[in-house]
């Protein structure tokens, strides 16, 4: 993980039932679930629709954009257990052309359950790399004071 402490997205979540195994705790898959939510959240919070996106709206231009994981290291550190109230963290490591690195983190109060560092390609329906749509990009630079593009 990066020293710097970037301006970061929270999303909030309680775990469930469906979340958990038979002894109340959640599941090591579910925390990439957990993620995936946050960064989708994110993008909702600012008005920017993912299905918009892949229909070439949403400010993608006449071109459909999707982003698809390339890679994600996950680190468990504590685990979270049955109606824990968790908040999913997400900012923004680097940002290039047609990829980005985030940095995302799973939190119950001050305590660190799980941290992830996921890179993800923007693609076009063809699954052909893209630029990030400008709107888009922009809404990920929020989330590190130091970016420069």
């Amino acid at each position: 993980m990066s020293d710097r402490v970037p301006a970061v997205h929270r999303y909030p979540l309680r775990v469930q039932w469906e979340d958990t195994d038979a002894a109340g705790i959640v599941y090591y898959a579910n925390y990439l679930r957990f993620i995936e939510r946050g960064r989708s959240d994110l993008l909702l919070a600012h008005g920017i629709s993912q299905r918009d996106l892949m229909d070439g709206a949403g400010g993608a231009g006449d071109r459909s954009a999707a982003f698809a994981v390339r890679a994600c290291a996950i680190e468990y550190l504590k685990p979270a257990r049955l109606h824990d109230e968790l908040i999913v963290t997400t900012a923004l490591d680097e940002l290039r052309g047609a990829s980005l690195r985030l940095q995302q983190a799973v939190w119950r109060g001050e305590e660190r359950l799980a941290e992830a560092v996921v890179r993800l390609a923007c693609i076009d329906s063809a699954g052909r790399p893209r630029r990030v749509p400008a709107p888009v990009a922009a809404i990920f630079a929020t989330l590190s004071p130091n970016l420069s593009r």
